[in-house]
């Protein structure tokens, strides 16, 4: 009951307080659109026009700052225009003439004028009708006995009398209550629709280029990032041992003949060193997405990797569809380097992994019982991983307070 009264007095204050503005908004903007093109032709008419501009972007500040109210949603302001660098007086007065954001602020304040009007009607009859419904039986002593006053109960023909007329204007100011919430709604979502559309529009489809942008920078720095690591663990690892390896062969086939001893000793260690080198291969390979998860899809790759941790894992795919490529790699590789730091960094004894598909997207929940404080800081590899998920539009949320446990989820849209 609360949340609804704080709605209507919301919605209420919007459409009665910013009528007036819009009102005043209305009437600069018509007159210096009119003076401004009526004055052109001796240029008098350009600053007029460009000031005209900027004043209809001080209303559309206003109403921006009360769509947040009404839209439950923090306000959005585009970005303007801005003068170049070294720009001149003349140029940087009619600045606001080459900003398309600037003739939407005009539009909107010419516009939302009928739109307002309606909507302050509507707001002020449905208050009106139920606060003077409701009070009738108040005032109405005096009404009834005021000579010659007829009442509308008795113009209906339903009667006289003060009871009846009690009875009739409470009725009508209880149903009257009853729509004003519905009614004060949708006013106010009329208008500000209208301003949303116009005033914050732009800025919002910017804001989403940018993210988007954002998102592809972020995936190619993550790649980019994978990919130097893996070179430096090959050449760390694998190819320092390969080398070694072949130096240990060389020699085994020169003591062949001379100290067979020695070389079946030589051959013994190079067998461990290649199945050293094998394991690290094995390890390197969990950052490339294997042949099981192109030809299979998810679950079959998610229930290698719980396979191979060497922690316990409990693993429960309720998503058993094909997804995008990227999403299925994004999901794979989340699992995979999280499941690395559960078994080199949690001292966890179980984990549980869910991938669950609700609505239009993918929910990845992965927890264990470990000693917590992973986190998703720069130069950590939970960081790499939040910029995979931006690049498919996803998230990447993590709870793991010291002494645990750990919660990593990661949300995915799929279509």
């Amino acid at each position: 009951m609360r949340s609804v009264i704080r709605r209507v007095l919301l919605d209420t204050r919007y459409t009665l307080v910013g009528f007036p503005p819009t009102v005043l908004a209305f009437c600069i903007t018509i007159a210096g659109l009119a003076a401004g093109i009526g004055t052109t032709v001796v240029w008098i008419g350009v600053p007029v026009l460009a000031g005209t501009l900027l004043m209809a972007r001080a209303f559309a500040d206003g109403e921006r700052a009360w769509l947040s109210d009404v839209l439950a949603r923090p306000p959005v302001r585009p970005r303007y225009k801005a003068p170049p660098p070294g720009a001149g007086r003349f140029r940087r007065i009619v600045n606001p003439l080459t900003s398309g954001q600037s003739w939407l602020d005009l539009l909107h304040a010419i516009v939302n004028f009928p739109i307002a009007v309606v909507s302050f009607s509507l707001t002020v009859a449905f208050w009106a009708v139920p606060l003077g419904g409701l009070t009738w039986p108040i005032y109405g002593i005096v009404t009834s006995r005021i000579p010659g006053n007829v009442e509308l109960p008795e113009l209906l023909g339903l009667g006289d009398g003060y009871l009846v007329n009690a009875i009739f204007y409470v009725s009508v100011g209880l149903l009257f209550l009853f729509i004003l919430p519905f009614v004060v709604r949708g006013t106010a979502l009329l208008r500000a629709g209208l301003g949303r559309a116009l005033l914050t529009g732009v800025a919002e489809l910017q804001e989403r280029i940018d993210d988007l942008a954002e998102g592809r920078a972020a995936a190619v720095s993550a790649e980019a990032n994978a990919l130097r690591k893996l070179e430096r663990d090959i050449h760390d690892g694998p190819q320092q041992r390969l080398v070694s390896l072949a130096m240990d062969l060389s020699r085994a086939q020169r003591q062949l003949a001379k100290d067979p001893g020695a070389a079946q000793d030589t051959i013994r260690s190079a067998i461990t060193a290649t199945r050293e080198t094998l394991d690290e291969l094995r390890a390197l390979s969990r950052g490339i997405a294997p042949p099981v998860l192109s030809d299979r899809g998810l679950a079959p790759a998610l229930a290698a990797l719980a396979g191979r941790c060497t922690v316990p894992v409990d693993l429960d795919v309720q998503a058993t569809g094909r997804y995008d490529a990227a999403v299925e790699n994004a999901i794979y590789f989340v699992v995979a380097e999280t499941l690395t730091n559960v078994a080199k960094h949690s001292q966890a004894t179980v984990c549980t992994v869910r991938l669950a598909h609700t609505r239009d997207r993918l929910v990845l929940t992965i927890g264990d019982d470990g000693v917590g404080g992973a986190h998703v800081a720069k130069g950590h590899g939970l960081a790499g991983l939040a910029d995979r998920l931006r690049a498919v539009d996803g998230e990447l949320t993590v709870s793991s307070p010291d002494g645990g446990p750990t919660v990593i989820v990661a949300e995915v849209p799929c279509g």
